[in-house]
C-alpha cells in the first residue's frame, strides 16, 4: 500500500479550513494527527483526510430532510 503525504497547505485547501483550525481541531480530538517527517517537518496521511471528510459529509447529512443527489 503506497502513503501518500499532504503538506499543510494541500490539506488546507482540500478542508476549507485556517492553519490555527487545524492546529486547534488536533488538540481537541476532531481532526487527524499529523506525521512527523523529520526535523519541524509534518504531514497528513491522505488516506486520513479523505476520512474525515467523508465523515464529516456523512454527518451533516444525517437526518437531513431533503437528500441530495
Amino acid at each position: 500500500m503506497t502513503h501518500i503525504i499532504l503538506r499543510l497547505p494541500e490539506v488546507k485547501a482540500r478542508t476549507g479550513l485556517s492553519r490555527s483550525t487545524i492546529y486547534l481541531r488536533i488538540a481537541e480530538g476532531d481532526f487527524p494527527r499529523s506525521v512527523s517527517l523529520g526535523g519541524r517537518a509534518v504531514g497528513w496521511l491522505e488516506s486520513d483526510i479523505d476520512q474525515w471528510l467523508a465523515d464529516k459529509i456523512e454527518s451533516s447529512r444525517v437526518g437531513d430532510p431533503c437528500p441530495r443527489v
